[in-house]
């Protein structure tokens, strides 16, 4: 059965990687986006050594390399097309194919280009899956966090809801020490959560709506619900979501957004079901 449930995970994928893909021209790309005043600063001393020395600078692959990456300005949805479209192992690829060519960081560039919720949304989809989940998890501690009051731990959850299914159905008898542990060491909100995990399609579907629901939008768990679950099951949230809400997730992210941001969250969703 292997091969089935691979093929219920890749349905349930609104990014997937991009074929024929080459992080080289992406990381151009990008680069010709932004504005890239470090970039342009490092090409300017780059002349004036050439001015001093003209053969070999002029013959340099770096000063040709950053000669075509002079953009006149932010190009916010050339970086939209090239970061939602691609899968997060492709966006690191890219991020290491732009410190080789530009010398520069992509993520840190990224961020002195962008600004605002945009800003917020590109820059957690260039984190590796496990580092956002843990910065995640570490702004929740903080506090700093847009619903630190309900933050669950989805797939702690799962993982508590499937122990102590199994505990309950030992053979010869309740595993009382799972129970213990469980029960006595996770929150009151985690606890609550527990019994929705047999769905948890519908858990995310309930999270996003309520992001949207109401006056004001919370972006924080917008953001890291459509970005964590892109590359695993958001097609399947999706459909649970229209069953539950009775309209599509796409639909309520164009009335409650707007711009750059909305545009680059539509991306990440994908078509409707």
């Amino acid at each position: 059965m292997a091969w089935w449930k691979a093929w219920i995970e890749q349905e349930g994928v609104t990014v997937k990687s991009s074929s024929h893909f080459n992080p080289d021209p992406d990381a151009e790309t990008l680069c010709k986006a932004m504005k890239g005043i470090g970039v342009m600063s490092s090409l300017l001393s780059h002349q004036a050594a050439a001015f001093t020395f003209p053969s070999p600078a002029l013959t340099s692959p770096w000063v040709q390399g950053h000669s075509r990456c002079i953009p006149a300005g932010t190009n916010e949805q050339a970086i939209i097309d090239v970061l939602t479209r691609r899968s997060n192992v492709q966006r690191q690829q890219i991020a290491k194919s732009f410190k080789a060519q530009f010398g520069k960081d992509l993520t840190e560039t990224l961020k002195s280009e962008l600004s605002g919720k945009l800003e917020r949304l590109i820059v957690a989809l260039m984190y590796l899956p496990y580092r956002y989940e843990a910065k995640e998890l570490h702004d929740a501690m903080k506090g700093s966090r847009d619903d630190v009051s309900g933050f669950v731990d989805p797939r702690l959850a799962l993982q508590d809801a499937q122990d102590l299914h199994a505990a309950g159905e030992k053979i010869r008898g309740t595993d009382e020490m799972k129970f213990i542990t469980i029960l006595c060491t996770r929150s009151a909100t985690h606890l609550l959560r527990v019994k929705c995990t047999r769905n948890l399609h519908s858990y995310f579907a309930e999270r996003l709506y309520y992001a949207m629901k109401g006056a004001g939008t919370r972006d924080g768990t917008l953001i890291r619900n459509i970005v964590s679950r892109s590359e695993i099951d958001l097609n399947l949230i999706k459909c649970h979501f229209k069953k539950m809400y009775g309209k599509t997730l796409s639909s309520m992210i164009m009335e409650d957004t707007s711009g750059d941001y909305k545009n680059a969250l539509l991306n990440l969703v994908g078509s409707d079901p």
